[in-house]
């Protein structure tokens, strides 16, 4: 029933009439009016600030100069904007579902095929003290906490130490989802990889890195172009959803944080147009990630020599792209060919800035993969991805785990992409 439209009476279903002496409703409104125009206000200055031109661009050039078509009407190029790093969010998700889809249908069968089954570890006892310990105090007591423990329970401490042992192995992973997991980052890193190796084979730049420069930033987008450097950033926009549902790892706040900044230098260098240099780098840094993870899927099913080539392999190729190519390529025409044919702006000096310190982490993950490779050699064998995930099975490892651990980070999901890998992880010694 609809309410009265006349009345004095004020019911509920009236609006409020102006009068006289009543300026409750107009000061209302006029204060949201204020509050608005003040918001968008400072919309617009923050907007300002972070799209200045003269930090963004080189001198002389403009936003407006880039909003154009580089080529005649209806020839569909442009240049980058910012607005396409949008459209990496729902192919983002798309990518998160095929993997789903890919891990269920066909990593699953495929280690199962191998030979690797879906169980667990071996299951602690039933305790409630214990339990109670292990999930409010701690889960690898100390000496004089064990020794009480062993009084309450008339256990012998050895006992009690065997208990949190198999509890802390409960939570770990199976070996079937950690092939799943590195069956996928393998097909997608070897995937994407050859598209770039295709589409950069025919690009001038890949041959002339001082093409990366001439006439910049007007250089027009090519349909290639785009989807490779699209697809990159989605599916390191995958990762970060990914991570929350993966293998939980010690390493997760390390891990989200360099997703960060991997998805902000493939999109700083997309909306600041140096994407003829991003691919270059995109691609040098996918050339080593799927050997890992072909040498992860090796031992997982447990051809531990096919496992040591590989990961002597992606050592190598490790150590010449990162050391070698990237220096005296990339930071090279970064550096030096840029300087010579544009010259340094603000942008400019950050997005080096990056790129070196990228180069600094490489040096140190190119130590631990020789020392991990050197410890290998001395073993025999190059032992398997227990970077966080896995705890010892026998007392005899708990003794001498500090002895036969090399420490190396499995984390190869790209990385500063520009990419890299984290060195927290810990390859440990097959039982």
């Amino acid at each position: 029933m609809r309410p009265p439209a006349g009345g004095s009476g004020g019911g509920a279903g009236e609006r409020c009439r102006p009068a006289v002496g009543c300026g409750g409703c107009g000061r209302r409104e006029g204060g949201g009016r204020r509050r608005r125009k003040m918001a968008a206000a400072v919309a617009a200055a923050l907007r300002a600030w972070f799209w200045n031109e003269r930090f963004w661009l080189p001198h002389n050039v403009t936003w407006a100069d880039l909003a154009g078509e580089p080529g005649p009407p209806g020839s569909g190029l442009q240049y980058p904007r910012a607005g396409h790093v949008l459209s990496a969010f729902p192919l983002a998700l798309g990518i998160f579902a095929v993997r789903l889809l890919f891990e269920r249908f066909i990593a699953k069968p495929c280690a199962i095929n191998l030979g690797i089954q879906d169980s667990g570890p071996h299951r602690a006892q039933p305790n409630a003290i214990l339990e109670k310990v292990f999930t409010s105090i701690t889960k690898s007591p100390d000496g004089k906490r064990l020794e009480g423990l062993s009084k309450q329970l008339d256990w012998d401490v050895r006992k009690i130490q065997r208990w949190f042992r198999h509890r802390r192995n409960q939570d770990k992973p199976t070996t079937l989802t950690k092939f799943c997991e590195s069956m996928w980052r393998f097909t997608f890193y070897l995937s994407i990889f050859f598209y770039g190796i295709r589409f950069l084979w025919t690009a001038p730049w890949f041959w002339d890195t001082r093409q990366c420069w001439y006439n910049y930033p007007f250089q027009p987008l090519t349909s290639r172009l785009y989807y490779y450097y699209i697809l990159e950033l989605a599916f390191y926009w995958s990762l970060m959803f990914s991570q929350f549902t993966d293998i939980k790892r010690k390493d997760f706040l390390i891990m989200f944080v360099h997703h960060l900044a991997t998805i902000g230098l493939i999109t700083f260098s997309y909306m600041n147009n140096m994407v003829r240099v991003g691919t270059l780098v995109l691609c040098l840094h996918d050339a080593s990630d799927f050997l890992l993870e072909a040498a992860k899927l090796a031992n997982y099913a447990k051809y531990q020599r096919l496992c040591d080539a590989f990961f002597m392999l992606f050592g190598v190729v490790f150590i010449v792209t990162r050391l070698g190519i990237y220096p005296f390529w990339i930071l090279n025409t970064t550096l030096f060919e840029s300087w010579e044919l544009i010259g340094p702006y603000p942008s400019w000096w950050l997005f080096n800035g990056l790129l070196v310190t990228l180069q600094v982490l490489h040096i140190i993950w190119s130590y631990l993969i020789v020392r991990t490779a050197y410890k290998a050699l001395v073993r025999g064998k190059v032992s398997k991805d227990d970077r966080s995930d896995v705890e010892s099975s026998s007392e005899e490892e708990d003794v001498t785990s500090n002895s036969t651990k090399g420490v190396f980070s499995t984390s190869s999901n790209g990385s500063n992409r520009i990419n890299g890998h984290v060195a927290s992880g810990q390859w440990t010694e097959e039982e």
